[in-house]
């Protein structure tokens, strides 16, 4: 995936640019900021949306552990838990790589990166699949925890969010890949 380069007003929905200005916020002039957990009413309004993951090695590759899911994340995979899997043991062959592309680009740049996907729902449906990463990290420096802020929209209006990440008949297309420049 080729990513370019964007200001943090390309973030189209208000949750995720209110994430965008928190991590802004929390990095006091470090590289990556440090962790303090999603559990203050802060939160509230966006947790349903979030998935936390932990960066792990694996096979020269980074791997992502789940540590936390909102509600609609575990609606998006037709999935109740997955706490504690490895986000490339959930995610649909068509769409593995692509995403787990994105994960890597955040370590690499220890910068938000944005995505839009274009998908259909079980019903035909277009659906916008925007994607935000957030890279924290203990130490300032180096990332070993991205908050990912998922939020699905139609221009179509209502659609089954339920399973759209499940099997798609073919990979998103991706619409934009880019670095938030802060």
């Amino acid at each position: 995936m080729e990513f370019i380069s964007s200001r943090p007003d390309v973030v189209r929905s208000n949750n995720q640019r209110w994430l965008c200005d928190y991590w802004s916020r929390a990095r006091a002039g470090a590289r990556v900021p440090a962790w303090r957990g999603i559990d203050d009413d802060e939160f509230a309004a966006v947790r349903a949306d979030l998935s936390c993951s932990d960066v792990a090695s694996g096979n020269g590759q980074p791997r992502f552990r789940i540590r936390f899911h909102g509600e609609r994340v575990a609606q998006l995979y037709a999935r109740e838990n997955c706490i504690g899997k490895f986000l490339d043991e959930i995610l649909p062959d068509a769409y593995r790589e692509a995403a787990l592309s994105s994960y890597r680009h955040v370590l690499a740049s220890r910068l938000p990166v944005y995505t839009v996907a274009d998908m259909r729902d079980p019903g035909g449906r277009i659906v916008h699949y925007e994607r935000l990463l957030l890279p924290f990290g203990q130490n300032g420096i180096e990332v070993d925890r991205l908050l990912a802020s998922l939020e699905t929209v139609s221009p179509e209006g209502a659609f089954e969010n339920r399973g759209l990440m499940n099997a798609p008949p073919r990979p998103p297309a991706f619409a934009l890949c880019t670095t938030i420049q802060v």
